[in-house]
């Protein structure tokens, strides 16, 4: 019997409308009219809480005032000033557990101000009008900073790097900037290219260069990088994936799903990427329900999201749960793999055994097992650092992550670090563009010293 008899994957599982319906905008954007009466619930509150849960410390009371002003622009320039990956953050940030958990309203009426949907309004608006770029860099220091990583950690260092004035060189290891806003974040959160517009944004200052297809440890060192420019900074993410550990993990089916989402989020015509009838994925994060919806999206008729502890545990919002599961996804929890059963080489099955805490608060195994069919099987249980690159250099580790200070710097005084690959690092776009922040004003004062 042949692979393609034992398994169900395959192409143009829907038609072109319905892929077309599928990907397009999860959240379309606020109108005129619609941001003008949410701008109104807003109570503009003093020592907002809002600004506290924010990462990068938005003044939100004030841009959403702008826009009530009927002000877009200048709404947009304030968002600018602390997060100038605003436009993106708006899209992907998991503001229900951010800004809009702890919003007044949310906490006397069960109903926040919108306040994602308000800043993608703002930060639409003013991309779409190409306005000029909301910052002057300021003269050059003849200082030269090199960035290892065109992620959002590694873009927010540049860009605030090159507005005081310094001339920056970012290394990237694919052939497009962005990081994980180009090709881990499922399609339909961030469609029409937004990813390389906000690149363009972000380049408009000036004093940014990009060398694409430049790996660290690969192409370039980090020792000859230290020798040759004024300060370093790593942005290089979590390249490596965790594997099941259970016999089968490298059959035909059992895929990555991170490489599966940039897969998709590269693709020219939805309709050629293959998707099996029936899927499951393993995991409890983001990219475990990116990788869930977008099976589904793409035409599989049972998608199974297993977890190996409970729902209260999950990496990812109950938002994020609750949109699964009205797209028809099942999430099962407190399920670890046990075994892949593989057929001529493709996986048909996975059995799992179901889990319980014990006494000590320890995940165990009850030894009940549960097989679910499966014509594939995606892996979203986690990223691993690669320290390769660093072998030999004093630069202190934990648990394979860079350790830094307060300030992003790490125990080699010329290098500074920020976003997955750092140790205590948050998955989340916004989280990473702070450190690249931070990260770039401490680089800026050790500099001018």
């Amino acid at each position: 019997m042949t692979v393609s008899e034992t398994s169900d994957v395959k192409a143009n599982r829907l038609s072109s409308a319905e892929y077309t319906e599928n990907f397009s905008d999860i959240h379309p954007p606020m109108t005129q009219h619609e941001a003008f009466v949410e701008a109104d619930r807003c109570y503009f509150c003093y020592d907002a809480p809002c600004m506290t849960a924010c990462p990068t410390s938005i003044d939100i009371p004030m841009f959403i005032r702008k826009i009530q002003a009927a002000n877009p622009v200048g709404s947009a320039k304030t968002i600018f000033e602390q997060n100038i990956m605003g436009g993106m953050c708006a899209r992907v940030c998991p503001t229900e557990t951010l800004c809009e958990e702890v919003c007044v309203r949310e906490t006397a009426e069960g109903k926040p101000v919108k306040i994602g949907l308000l800043q993608r309004y703002a930060t639409d608006t003013f991309m779409e009008r190409e306005q000029p770029h909301p910052f002057t860099r300021a003269a050059s220091t003849g200082k030269k900073v090199a960035v290892i990583g065109a992620g959002p950690a590694g873009l927010s260092c540049a860009h605030r790097l090159a507005t005081h004035g310094h001339d920056v060189t970012v290394y990237e290891a694919r052939e497009k900037a962005g990081g994980l806003n180009e090709y881990g974040i499922a399609s339909y959160k961030t469609t029409n290219d937004f990813a390389q517009d906000e690149v363009d944004f972000i380049l408009e200052i000036g004093g940014i260069t990009i060398e694409n297809g430049k790996a660290l440890g690969r192409d370039v060192k980090l020792d000859q990088l230290t020798a040759d420019f004024d300060a370093v900074f790593l942005g290089v993410g979590l390249p490596g994936v965790n594997a099941l550990g259970v016999e089968g993990d490298d059959a035909s089916g059992v895929i990555d799903a991170v490489d599966f989402i940039g897969v998709l989020r590269q693709a020219d015509d939805l309709s050629l990427l293959e998707v099996g009838r029936r899927v499951v994925v393993i995991g409890g994060g983001m990219t475990a329900i990116d990788a869930a919806m977008q099976s589904k999206l793409l035409g599989a008729e049972e998608v199974t999201v297993t977890y190996r502890r409970g729902q209260e545990h999950m990496n990812a919002s109950l938002y994020e749960q609750e949109l699964a599961q009205t797209h028809g996804i099942a999430i099962r929890h407190w399920m670890m793999p046990k075994s892949l059963e593989v057929t001529d080489g493709a996986v048909c099955s996975i059995t799992l055994e179901k889990t319980e805490l014990d006494a000590g608060g320890k995940l165990v195994g009850t030894g009940e097992l549960v097989t679910i069919e499966a014509d594939q099987v995606f892996k979203a249980i986690g990223q691993t650092p690669d320290d390769g690159p660093l072998a030999g250099l004093p630069i202190e580790l934990v648990k394979g992550r860079i350790s830094v200070d307060e300030n992003r710097r790490t125990s080699h005084q010329k290098v500074w670090a920020g976003g997955d690959c750092i140790a205590g690092g948050e998955d989340l776009t916004v989280v990473s563009v702070e450190d690249g922040k931070i990260a770039a004003e401490s680089i800026h004062k050790a500099l001018m010293a």
